[in-house]
């Protein structure tokens, strides 16, 4: 415990896992946090100034299971190992416990095991860095080495870190007061100011990566670098000796990528649902990749659709390259299906936390590149097909590894190194001789206990092994005494059950049987060490090789949207159109059911119309039009076909979503204060090449004031910004703006009406509704005859004028049931003969046909009141 108290001084603030043999314990107040935390029994041991000592443990070959549910609770676990072997402790004399130290701190960010990590998503640490008012942000994956850096100004920093969708990101904590995102931001942490220090990150890059200058990486400004070294530092402070790898840091431009902030990728719910779920979002629908390291590129594209025309038509080509070649579709993606996670493999034999499994993934990988690229070979022309081509050459670069690896490992192979036994018979010789010695040892401790057995005719006579005595003799109690008497046998040890002894025989070959073994192990690990040194010198290589796969991936993702889903590649432009032609909602049309066809729509936003007013019904589908096309822009600009027969559209800079809102209770605001927040930012922000999507602006307050709110908001986005965009409403009187606004078209959601009910059907059509059919959707959603018959009534009373001409409330309809009875007196009377044939009703007395009759005759009056 002494041991123990000491080490967690260091980590106070951090659950300690503290090694004790096959087992990770945590003891005192660690305890009874990850006792709760894990669902596991909390113990207590011994004590400590009178009080007992809480106490729970995990083992250590099922950690990864228990560490994944700390860290997504938002716990940090400290890895204590022991740092010497019981024996090497013992020959130099060592006393007490044997000695532990932290060899790793393990954080949201900085996770790299496969069963603590999604497959399909980057896993991000994030620094904020400051130098006077400047800000950038670095981010890096420690599982797949990427390592970017961009400056930023105060008002991006929250949408920036929306786009990275970071598992961890840290700032210094002279920052926490000026960037409120900061504090709010799930796993974050303040760190030391000192550990951003612009002027001791310049060193400490060009040390990590073994240069003299930084000129070769581009210009970093001293936020830039406040950042990236403050990342860097914190790696160095978790995972201490064992610095991961990381490419040559790459500088971002801001400009490079479409503005999506925060409420918008909510709204449009692009990698993720509203409930935090991958299915059911955009990039669900539209993921076809086959690789982890594809479906990772796909997600990050996806979050960061680009700005630069030409870089988009390069993606857009290459996936178009696949569409002329559709026959090889089946054929690469199923080899692109035997590509293992290169890049998360190269990542843990780069840390040393790989095993003899991550260098067989990556052999296997390489093998299964140079095929997919012999197998694209056969169709490329040098000269058209130029980008294939390059992938291609650069996906087999790094195949010669896998023939070095191949051969040395064997079929069956442990996830550890300290297992022993995975490199393949015939590999070395000298390890081949030394488990032949081994094994011949045992054969040896075999013959010797059946001569024992023997001598002694003692047939239950055992040689046993454990980590005390190592091997011994093992008799029954009852036997012991005769052993006792002879002096061949050395007594060792008596239990309850047994009594153990050792010979100088047994104990000569003991020394023989551990020196093969300990011999074996040691040069297993040490063949292993040459094969990981010879995939770390490669490891550039290794890292294009997983980047053209992921590319490819992608591509083929792309076509197959367009060869098996109906998709068509976009045309980009640089001026402001936006054309779709029969556009379709990708995640709605995956949802539907086989054969059930999604009702496409035109969004036709022109120089003399780009400003459309579009009203109609709830349930009619304005949102999911409204999404579907701003879905569209994002796709188009990450370099992905869209849903639709023909697109056209000029590069988008920034893209506005607020559709829907709700309270929030964390901030203390209203539905309606987060409706006028997110409004205020769109309007803030957006330029003339933006493209904005609202919906029901002003529908949180009062009839008049919301009505105000949304004119003034449309006169504003058509007088000072200009850009394109979709406004949504059910506030009819802002149709007549059409009149007063030169670029704006009314549309509206088509509503057909039948036998008193309505029929939606899901089209957009040029020109107004003047009605809302709220009434009827609320009878669709199951209210009560009772109230959607009296709101119907009241629906009349307002459409006839009696809401405007009211003059107080205390008249109007809705507080004065009176005045509401008195308006329908015409009604009352028409309904008098039916009220008293109902009075006389006697059901009792009536038979069947005398009931039908009566039936009749009430069905008769009633259509007598309708004329």
């Amino acid at each position: 415990m002494a041991q123990y108290l000491n080490v967690k001084q260091e980590y106070k603030d951090i659950l300690l896992f503290y090694r004790m043999g096959d087992f990770y314990e945590m003891f005192l107040h660690d305890a009874e946090i990850a006792a709760e935390a894990l669902g596991i029994a909390l113990t207590h041991r011994g004590q400590i100034d009178g009080e007992r000592v809480a106490m729970c443990g995990v083992p250590v070959h099922a950690a990864d299971s228990y560490l994944a549910k700390l860290i997504k609770q938002g716990h940090k676990v400290a890895i204590c190992e022991q740092s010497e072997t019981p024996e090497a402790f013992k020959r130099r004399g060592g006393k007490g416990p044997l000695p532990r130290n932290v060899v790793r701190v393990v954080t949201p960010g900085t996770i790299q095991e496969d069963g603590l990590l999604d497959a399909y998503q980057n896993n991000f640490l994030a620094a904020v860095g400051r130098v006077a008012d400047a800000l950038a942000v670095a981010w890096a994956d420690m599982s797949t080495g990427s390592f970017h850096v961009q400056s930023c100004r105060t008002a991006e920093l929250e949408s920036v870190l929306a786009r990275l969708g970071p598992a961890e990101f840290i700032y210094p904590d002279d920052l926490h007061e000026k960037v409120s995102v900061l504090s709010l931001a799930e796993q974050s942490s303040r760190q030391p100011a000192a550990l951003f220090d612009h002027n001791r990150a310049r060193s400490l890059l060009l040390d990590y990566y073994g240069l003299a200058t930084l000129d070769g990486l581009g210009r970093f400004s001293p936020q830039m670098l406040s950042a990236a070294g403050g990342l860097l530092r914190y790696l160095q402070k978790t995972q201490l000796e064992q610095m991961p790898y990381l490419t040559l840091l790459c500088a971002v431009m801001p400009q490079d990528f479409m503005v999506i902030d925060t409420a918008t990728r909510k709204s449009l719910e692009l990698t993720q649902t509203l409930s935090g779920e991958r299915k059911g979002s955009l990039l669900y629908a539209i993921d076809e990749t086959a690789t982890a390291g594809g479906a990772r590129l796909l997600h990050r594209r996806l979050s960061a659709p680009l700005t630069d025309k030409d870089q988009i038509e390069e993606r857009l080509e290459l996936a178009n390259w696949f569409v002329r070649h559709s026959v090889l579709m089946d054929d690469i993606s199923s080899l692109l299906r035997e590509i293992p996670d290169i890049e998360r493999a190269l990542a843990r034999l780069a840390a040393a936390r790989g095993g003899p499994r991550d260098l067989a993934s990556l052999s296997q990988g390489l093998a299964a590149a140079r095929r997919l690229s012999l197998r694209l070979g056969t169709n490329l022309n040098n000269t058209a097909d130029q980008q294939i081509t390059q992938l291609c050459a650069t996906a087999q670069n790094a195949a010669f590894l896998a023939e070095k690896i191949t051969p040395a490992l064997a079929d069956e192979l442990p996830a550890s190194v300290k297992d022993g036994h995975f490199i393949a018979r015939g590999y070395d010789s000298q390890l081949d001789d030394l488990r032949q010695m081994r094994d011949e040892s045992r054969r040896l401790i075999a013959g010797l206990q059946a001569r024992y057995c023997d001598d002694t005719q003692i047939a239950s006579l055992k040689i046993k092994h454990n980590n005390v005595l190592g091997y011994h003799i093992d008799v029954r109690s009852l036997h012991g005494d005769k052993l006792m008497q002879n002096p061949l046998f050395i007594h060792r040890q008596t239990t309850a059950q047994s009594v153990r002894f050792t010979t100088t025989e047994l104990s000569d070959m003991e020394r023989q049987l551990s020196s093969a073994a300990e011999r074996a192990l040691a040069l297993e690990i040490d063949l292993f060490s040459r094969l990981v040194d010879d995939v770390l010198a490669q490891k550039q290589l290794i890292s294009q090789t997983a980047e053209a796969v992921a590319d490819i991936d992608v591509a083929l993702s792309t076509a197959c949207l367009c060869v098996c889903r109906n998709y068509c590649c976009p045309q980009l432009g640089n001026d402001r159109q936006f054309a779709i032609t029969a556009g379709r909602h990708p995640v709605v049309e995956k949802a539907l059911a086989a054969g059930q066809p999604f009702i496409a729509n035109d969004c036709h936003l022109t120089d003399g119309a780009n400003l459309w007013l579009l009203t109609g019904p709830n349930m009619a589908g304005k949102s999911t039009y409204l999404r579907q096309n701003a879905q569209m822009a994002i796709l188009a600009q990450a370099g992905v076909f869209v849903p639709a027969s023909a697109a056209k559209i000029g590069i988008v800079d920034k893209i506005f979503s607020r559709v829907g809102a709700s309270d929030d209770l964390a901030r203390g605001q209203s539905t309606f204060m987060v409706e006028m927040v997110e409004t205020a930012a769109i309007l803030n922000q957006s330029t003339d090449r933006s493209l904005v999507i609202l919906d029901e602006i002003g529908r949180g307050t009062a009839t008049w004031d919301g009505l105000a709110i949304a004119w003034a908001c449309l006169e504003y986005l058509h007088d000072e910004i200009g850009c394109r965009a979709l406004f949504a409403t059910h506030y009819h009187e802002l149709t007549g703006l059409e009149e007063q606004l030169e670029r704006l078209a009314t549309h509206a959601m088509q509503v057909k009406e039948w036998k008193g009910d309505i029929v939606f059907l899901h089209q957009v059509a040029k020109g107004a509704v003047d009605r809302s059919y709220g009434v009827h959707v609320a009878r669709l959603a199951g209210l009560p005859v009772q109230v959607t018959k009296r709101a119907g009534q009241l629906v009349k009373q307002f459409d006839n004028g009696h809401l405007q001409q009211a003059a107080t409330l205390s008249s109007l309809p809705l507080f004065d049931r009176h005045l509401a009875a008195e308006q329908s007196t015409d009604d009352s009377e028409k309904n008098s003969r039916l009220t008293e044939m109902i009075d006389a009703l006697e059901p009792d007395s009536m038979t069947p046909k005398q009931a039908l009759s009566f039936l009749y005759d009430l069905k008769g009056c009633a259509d007598e009141g309708k004329k």
